[in-house]
């Protein structure tokens, strides 16, 4: 046999057995259908017929739960949608505790976050959704510790509500907001009463404050020529006559 052919062969044969396993997989190894180790990355020798070798990506997923209808405490239909962070701990417990791990973690955060949301009233969904995600995640994450999966983050991402219900938590803001400005405005004027009635008492028991008061509005005035000035004659000059009247 030509040392060609026998090369040829000899590659052939190496390219059947070598698998390759990347820096962030690892190899779960199967001989003769039992489990037998996890290789490490790297080149790793697979012997054909004999020997199958299931690499698992051991990074972060990022997932998407679909749009679930659900009911909440207070029998209201709601819609929610959430993102689940996951990642595989144990490479063996996820090949061989569950069929296709990625779509058991979908349906089992669905499932959760529909009995979730089915325990805590609207008002609490909407105000809480960070409490309620981390509820989730901590149930999803417990469940799935025997197929080997660490559940790092869960977090709802929307909630839609029913169209009468938007109109009518809309009008309830709305009211609540002219609520508030009501009562700003009612401080406001309380404030201002208060220290009108502390400017009225200053001008009335000290002697001349009132004139002089009456003086720097003049001035104020007379800075624009376009005003018309209607002098007013303070009463402390008017008593002053007075008591100048009565001593002659």
């Amino acid at each position: 046999m030509s040392p060609i052919y026998i090369i040829v062969i000899a590659i052939g044969v190496l390219v059947s057995v070598i698998r390759q396993v990347n820096q962030y997989e690892k190899g779960v190894m199967l001989t003769l259908g039992k489990f037998t180790g996890i290789k490490e990355p790297g080149w790793r020798l697979v012997i054909p017929v004999f020997q199958r070798m299931i690499k698992v990506d051991m990074r972060i997923k990022a997932v998407d739960v679909p749009d679930q209808r659900a009911i909440t405490k207070d029998n209201i239909s709601v819609g929610v949608n959430a993102v689940i962070y996951y990642k595989v701990s144990d490479a063996a417990k996820a090949i061989l505790e569950v069929e296709d791990f990625f779509h058991a973690v979908s349906q089992l955060a669905q499932t959760t976050m529909r009995n979730a949301v089915g325990q805590v009233e609207l008002d609490d969904l909407l105000s809480k959704r960070d409490e309620i995600s981390e509820r989730i995640r901590k149930i999803v994450d417990h469940a799935s510790d025997e197929w080997g999966i660490k559940v790092d983050n869960l977090e709802l991402k929307d909630v839609v509500l029913p169209k009468d219900m938007e109109r009518t938590i809309g009008k309830q803001a709305e009211a609540e907001r002219e609520k508030r400005a009501v009562i700003i405005k009612a401080e406001g004027e309380v404030i201002a009463a208060k220290n009108m009635a502390k400017a009225a008492h200053t001008l009335s028991s000290e002697v001349g404050a009132l004139h002089l008061r009456t003086l720097q509005s003049l001035n104020d005035l007379s800075s624009d020529q376009s005003n018309t000035v209607i002098f007013a004659v303070p009463l402390e000059i008017l008593r002053a006559f007075e008591t100048y009247n009565t001593k002659k």
